[in-house]
C-alpha cells in the first residue's frame, strides 16, 4: 500500500485511531484544512459524537479497548478499506506504541507522530534516562536498571532514601505510579504498581526514583520536522495533580524566571534532537524548591493539555502535526514563536469527588457550558443524550480559558466552572471550583502535593441548604412540572406574577385543585438527611410559598428553563434549577445543592434492600480480595480492589464488623450496584 501523495502535500484522508474528545478535536482541524476524516468505533461508541462528526466511520470490534482501539490490525484494515493515507493516533491507546508506528510504515500509511525509533527510545523510562544523561539533560537520581527482583528493588529504594516514587517503565498519565514514604509500605506498593502497569501497558517493569519534596511539574512543548528543525513552544505548568494525574494545567508557568525558562527550553530541544524527533512532543521536568530541574520523561504524542499552548501562542498544534507528518518544514522559526496572555485548563470528569473520586456512569440528560468565545474554549467528545460508559476514560470536557494575565484568566476559569450544568452523571465540578479558589493555587504557590495537602477542604461536604435554597428548589420543581403538562397553555396568572409559566388544565393536576381556586400543592424534598415539606399555592392574587405549617409569603418569579428569577421576602435571586426525574439540582453562584423529590406514594420504595452489604459503586473487574472472612475488622479496612476506567479502586469496610462472605471472585466482571460483600456489623459471633 502506498500513500498516494507527493512529499509535502497535505493528506486527502486521515483515519483517527482514537475516540472521544481528542478524536473530535482532530476532526475540527482536518475539516478546516479540507481533509476528509475516518472515525473508528467500538460497540460502546456506535453512536458517539466523533462517529457522527467524521466523514466516514468503521466499526472495529467489541467495547473492550484491547479488542478494538488497541487492535493495530483492525485499524490498518480500516485505513486500507477507506483509502486513508495517514493515521492520527491522538493520545492514549496506541499513540506511543512503536510497534504500531512501524506497522503503519510497513503498510504504507503515514503515522502522524514521531518515528518508531524515537518512540522506542523514549518509551522506556529507564533507557530514556540514560539517553538524556548522555545528551547533557539533567535527570532525577534513582535506579533505572533491568533487575526487577522485588528484594533488589527494595534495597535500591532504601539506598535512594525515602520518600521514593515507583514508576512503570512503560507508563504515563499517572498510571503505574506509587509514592512510598516509608520502607514498610514498599512491597505492597510495588505489587500494586506492577499489576496496574501490566494491565495498562502490558509491561510490569518499574524504575525507582527519589521523590523531590514539594516539586513542581513543568513541561516544554517541542516540535520537530524531517528537515532537521526543532523548536519549543514554551512551557506549561501541570503541578496541580491528584494521584499523579493532572487536574489543572496552565501556560505560561507562573513564577518561572526568564533564565529558568531559557535553560529548560534548551534542555528540551536538546532532548528532542537526541532522538531525531519529528512532530509534537512534550519534555516533562520536575522542578525543585530551589529552581533546579530534572528530566522525568518525554511524551511522544500530543498532550491532553495542548489547548493552553494553542491559546497563548495562536498555533494549531494538530495542524503542525499534519504538516510535519506530510514532510513539510515547520511553519515558524524559533524567533517567530511568541506567547501572549495566560491560559488555564480544567478537566471535567464524570466522577464523584466527594465519594473518593469514584467514576460515574450514565446518560448525559443535561449538558450545558458557557458559549465559546475568545476567552472560553470547550473541548468535548460528548453531547446531551450521550452515555458515559465504564469502558473508557470518564472525561466529559476540557474547560479552557484565556485572558491577558493570570488573575483575569483565573477569574474566567471560576466563572466557567460555575456555569457548568451536567445532570445524569456526577461530575467533579464542585471540586474544580474549590480548587480554582484555593489560596495557594490563586497565589501561584504550586507544587504536586497541593491537592493532597488540601484534600479535606477540597472534598468537604456540600454546604447545607438554607431556607431560601429549599424554597427556590421547590419553586423550580413546581414551575417545571407546571410547564410540562401536556395540555398546558401559556396564560400568566392575573397578577402577572409567574410570567412565562404554563398554567395547566385542572383536569391534569394530580393534587391541590379546588373549584375556582387552588389548595396548596405540597412538594416534599430531601437533602443530606433532611426533609422539608414546602407548600406552593396559586390563586387569583398570585403565588405564595412557605414551609408546611408556616405562613405562606407572596413570591414573584420568572421561569425560563433552567433559569429561575424569584423575589423572596424582597430579595431577588437568579438561580438555575434542573429537574431530572426525582433529582432537583439548584445552582446558585459557586454553590450547588442536590435535592430528591419525595413522592409520598412511593415513600418507602427506596428502603435499602441490602443493609450491611458492600455494593459495587461502578461496573468493573474484581482484581483482588483483601480481607479475611470471619475475622473482625475495623472501619476503613480494605476489602477488595476493583479495576474500572483503567484505574484501580479499593473498597473499604463501611464500619467495624465482619466479612461474612465475598459474593464475587477475583477476575469477575461486576455491574454497577452488584452486591460484592456480605458484611455484618459486629464481631465474629454475629456473623455465624
Amino acid at each position: 500500500m502506498t500513500t498516494g501523495i507527493s512529499e509535502g502535500a497535505l493528506f486527502d484522508t486521515v483515519l483517527i485511531a482514537n475516540r472521544g474528545e481528542i478524536a473530535c478535536r482532530i476532526i475540527a482541524t482536518c475539516r478546516r484544512l479540507g481533509i476528509r476524516t475516518v472515525a473508528v468505533y467500538s460497540d460502546a461508541d456506535r453512536n458517539a459524537r466523533h462517529v457522527r462528526l467524521a466523514d466516514q466511520a468503521v466499526h472495529i470490534g467489541p467495547s473492550a479497548a484491547r479488542e478494538s482501539y488497541l487492535r493495530a490490525d483492525k485499524l490498518l484494515d480500516a485505513a486500507r478499506r477507506t483509502g486513508a493515507q495517514a493515521i492520527h493516533p491522538g493520545y492514549g491507546f496506541l499513540s506511543e506504541n512503536a510497534a504500531f508506528a512501524q506497522a503503519c510504515a510497513d503498510a504504507g500509511v503515514v503515522f502522524i507522530g514521531p518515528k518508531p525509533s524515537s518512540i522506542q527510545a523514549m518509551g522506556d523510562k529507564r533507557e530514556a534516562k540514560a539517553l538524556m544523561q548522555a545528551a547533557g539533560v539533567p535527570v532525577t537520581p534513582g535506579y533505572h536498571g533491568d533487575n526487577q527482583d522485588p528484594a533488589f528493588l527494595q534495597q535500591q529504594a532504601d539506598d535512594i532514601r525515602y520518600p521514593v516514587l515507583i514508576k512503570a517503565s512503560a507508563g504515563g498519565g499517572g498510571k503505574g505510579m506509587r509514592l512510598v514514604e516509608k520502607r514498610e509500605d514498599f512491597a505492597a506498593a510495588l505489587l500494586s504498581c506492577q499489576r496496574e502497569a501490566e494491565s495498562a501497558f502490558g509491561d510490569a517493569r518499574v524504575l525507582i526514583e527519589r521523590y523531590i519534596v514539594r516539586p513542581r511539574h513543568v513541561e516544554m512543548q517541542v516540535f520537530g520536522d524531517s528537515h532537521g528543525n526543532v523548536v519549543h513552544l514554551f512551557e506549561r505548568d501541570c503541578s496541580v495533580q491528584r494521584r499523579h494525574q493532572k487536574v489543572l494545567e496552565e501556560a505560561p508557568a507562573p513564577e518561572l524566571s526568564g533564565a529558568q525558562r531559557e535553560a529548560m527550553a534548551q534542555a528540551a530541544v536538546a532532548a528532542a534532537r537526541a532522538v531525531d524527533y519529528i512532530g509534537a512532543g512534550t519534555i516533562e521536568f520536575i522542578v525543585g524548591e530551589g529552581g533546579d530541574f530534572h528530566f522525568m520523561e518525554m511524551n511522544t504524542r500530543l498532550q491532553v493539555e495542548h489547548p493552553v499552548t494553542e491559546l497563548v501562542t495562536g498555533i494549531d498544534l494538530v495542524e503542525w502535526q499534519l504538516r510535519a507528518a506530510a514532510g513539510q518544514a515547520l511553519p515558524l522559526r524559533q524567533d517567530q514563536i511568541h506567547h501572549h496572555g495566560h491560559a488555564i485548563e480544567a478537566r471535567l470528569y464524570a466522577e464523584d469527588a466527594l465519594k473518593g473520586f469514584l467514576p460515574s456512569t450514565g446518560t448525559l440528560q443535561v449538558m450545558q457550558f458557557p458559549e465559546a468565545s475568545a476567552h472560553v474554549r470547550i473541548d468535548t467528545g460528548v453531547e446531551r443524550g450521550d452515555a458515559i460508559s465504564p469502558w473508557y476514560d470518564p472525561m466529559i470536557a476540557k474547560l479552557i480559558v484565556w485572558d491577558e494575565d493570570r488573575p483575569r484568566a483565573l477569574q474566567r476559569l471560576r466563572q466557567t466552572i460555575d456555569a457548568v450544568r451536567v445532570v445524569g452523571v456526577t461530575t467533579n465540578a464542585v471540586f474544580l471550583g474549590r480548587l480554582a479558589r484555593q489560596a495557594d493555587f490563586s497565589a501561584a504557590r504550586l507544587d504536586t502535593g497541593l491537592v493532597a495537602r488540601e484534600i479535606d477542604t477540597l472534598l468537604a461536604p456540600l454546604p447545607e441548604a438554607d431556607e431560601a435554597a429549599w424554597m427556590l428548589a421547590a419553586l423550580g420543581f413546581w414551575a417545571q412540572s407546571q410547564s410540562a403538562k401536556d395540555d398546558a397553555t401559556s396564560n400568566p396568572s392575573p397578577s402577572g406574577r409567574g410570567a412565562g409559566v404554563k398554567v395547566a388544565s385542572p383536569w391534569t393536576i394530580a393534587d391541590g385543585w379546588r373549584l375556582d381556586t387552588h389548595a396548596a400543592r405540597f412538594i416534599e424534598l430531601s437533602a443530606n438527611g433532611q426533609h422539608r415539606r414546602i407548600a406552593v399555592r396559586e390563586d387569583h392574587d398570585g403565588l405564595r410559598i412557605g414551609f408546611d405549617g408556616e405562613a405562606a409569603s407572596p413570591v414573584s418569579f420568572q421561569w425560563t428553563a433552567p433559569t429561575l428569577t424569584a423575589a423572596l421576602d424582597g430579595v431577588r435571586r437568579n438561580v438555575d434549577v434542573l429537574v431530572q426525574g426525582a433529582q432537583v439540582v439548584l445552582y446558585r453562584g459557586e454553590d450547588r445543592f442536590v435535592f430528591e423529590h419525595v413522592d409520598p406514594l412511593h415513600r418507602h420504595a427506596g428502603a435499602e434492600a441490602h443493609a450491611g452489604a458492600v455494593i459495587a459503586p461502578m461496573p468493573g473487574r474484581i482484581v483482588e480480595l483483601l480481607a479475611p472472612v470471619g475475622t473482625p475488622i475495623t472501619k476503613g479496612t480494605p476489602l477488595l480492589v476493583m479495576e474500572a476506567m483503567k484505574m484501580e479502586h479499593t473498597l473499604q469496610a463501611p464500619h467495624d464488623g465482619v466479612v461474612k462472605a465475598f459474593l464475587a471472585k477475583q477476575g469477575d466482571l461486576v455491574a454497577d450496584g452488584a452486591v460484592l460483600v456480605d458484611f455484618v456489623e459486629g464481631d465474629a459471633e454475629s456473623a455465624a
